[in-house]
């Protein structure tokens, strides 16, 4: 082993340098920062749980069509077991790396080039598909409430993204705030209607689908047989789905390495029992099947097709809260990720420009543009949302993979929080995420190549283009190198 008197220069990434332009230009970071220590523990909690509570509101219910109460009950405790693990596992990794990156940069220490913008493609479609399918479900909401006398439609889609990418441009604090504030309604909306709706509870209601005999393992709990517990995968990560998300603010938190496990920690704990009592008392209180196709499931479990009570009227309006509160923190993810690629020289640089408010006003704004014509162009929330969901499931397995390959591959690396379980947490992680993966072709075919598609194209300007520009200098890239530059010294 060479001592550190060596004289030898360490080497940069094997992958790309960065480009000469780049490493002139000493003002290429600071005209690409955020603002540091703007969110403690508490924000990034209520980021981590305002990601996932509109999933409680509607969505969910979908998945009592494919597997029944029983189907579904055991995809969602099996969805639960993944986000947990993949959780632990990124608690570990965000104290290692707190980047904006997240699992990008995640990915890109583990796997390299390769598998970092694999994994940061996926969650970009995740987090650019997902508020465009919520301003569609916020139209319907708005509508179905009659507020303003507005009808489902582009300028409501318009002032979803107007008003709240502006809230976002006025800074990251009072973007959290504020997302801290809706959660919380949303949240405690959920309790409420908990109360009420176990009021009317029977265990009768919860298996009174019909059974399809022809189905494998069929009976009264499993409708649809054995399959139909896989076919719910994805609506069991309904209860969870964006809780991964909490690490892209890793670069504007207050002491990230010992606040972002406790976040994930904490936000994991509060969306699990919120998973728990919503789907007990929905079902309990009306039906399996009455619930199963609704729009708003929360309503119809409370008032039937009887007509609106005082309760249920305040949680069709909390569930427009909880839709507001997802839709507003998905845009920050989206814009973090796509802040990290664009600034590591993955995707455009231009991208990750930021403001004399250090918010990424461009990441912010065309992602948004993006979201805004497909809401408007195709209107259809589920299919954009099934697409995101296609793109979570290859995110989530990489994520799990880095920290396996980490371990193994560094176990000397300073850890100062170390998952529990160790590579056993992250495998299961990374073998249900690969089951969930599957699911999605069975749930919609259509969604899944078209999220194909896109990786062909995204991987297309990556293998063509932007990965001989990436730039070293970027904080992701700098990790890979002291990482790679210290491999060799211990090889020498």
């Amino acid at each position: 082993m060479a001592d550190s008197t060596d004289s030898r220069t360490p080497p940069p990434p094997t992958a790309a340098p960065a480009s000469p332009d780049t490493d002139a230009d000493a003002g290429y970071l600071q005209r690409r920062t955020l603002r540091r220590g703007s969110a403690g523990w508490l924000l990034l909690t209520g980021l981590g749980v305002a990601y996932v509570v509109s999933g409680d509101f509607s969505g969910w219910n979908i998945g009592l069509a494919e597997g029944g109460f029983g189907g579904l009950a055991i995809a969602t405790l099996l969805m639960g077991v993944m986000y947990a693990c993949l959780v632990f596992s990124l608690a570990e990794l965000s104290a290692i790396l707190p980047t904006a990156g997240g699992g990008y940069g995640f990915a890109r220490r583990a796997l390299g080039t390769w598998g970092g913008f694999l994994t940061g493609t996926a969650i970009l479609i995740e987090y650019i598909l997902a508020p465009a399918a919520i301003s569609i479900f916020i139209g319907q909401y708005v509508e179905s409430l009659n507020l303003f006398g507005l009808t489902a439609g582009w300028p409501v889609y318009l002032a979803c993204f107007v008003i709240f990418i502006g809230i976002h441009l006025w800074g990251v604090g009072e973007a959290l705030r504020f997302s801290l504030i809706v959660t919380a309604i949303a949240v405690a909306a959920l309790l409420i209607f908990a109360v009420g709706a176990f009021t009317e509870f029977s265990a009768d209601n919860l298996n009174d689908i019909p059974v399809d005999k022809e189905a494998l393992g069929a009976n009264s709990w499993l409708p649809f047989g054995l399959l139909g517990i896989w076919a719910a995968f994805p609506f069991g990560m309904w209860f969870f789905l964006g809780v991964e998300g909490v690490p892209l603010a890793a670069e504007e938190a207050k002491d990230p390495v010992r606040s972002m496990p406790r976040a994930l920690a904490i936000s994991m704990a509060v969306l699990a029992l919120l998973a728990l009592i919503t789907f007990f008392a929905a079902t309990g209180a009306r039906g399996s099947a009455a619930v199963q196709d609704a729009g708003n499931p929360l309503v119809v479990a409370l008032q039937g097709d009887g007509d609106p009570t005082p309760l249920s009227r305040f949680v069709n309006y909390a569930g427009l809260a909880g839709l507001v509160a997802s839709f507003f923190s998905l845009i920050y993810a989206g814009s973090r990720q796509l802040f990290a690629l664009s600034r590591a020289g993955y995707l455009p640089r231009f991208l990750s420009l930021t403001s004399r408010r250090k918010a990424p006003y461009l990441g912010l704004l065309i992602p948004g543009a993006i979201g805004f014509a497909l809401a408007a162009g195709t209107g259809d929330g589920a299919r954009m949302l099934n697409i995101a969901v296609f793109g979570a499931t290859i995110s989530y397995a990489l994520m799990a993979l880095s920290h396996i390959v980490l371990r193994r591959r560094e176990p000397a690396l300073h850890r100062p929080y170390r998952t529990p379980g160790g590579i056993l947490t992250s495998s299961v992680a990374f073998a249900l995420a690969l089951s969930a993966l599957v699911a999605t072709f069975l749930v919609d075919k259509d969604a899944a190549f078209i999220a194909l598609g896109v990786y062909v194209v995204a991987l297309a300007y990556f293998a063509f283009y932007s990965r001989h520009r990436l730039v070293a200098a970027a904080p992701e890239e700098e990790f890979a190198a002291l990482a790679e530059a210290e491999a060799e010294l211990e090889r020498d």
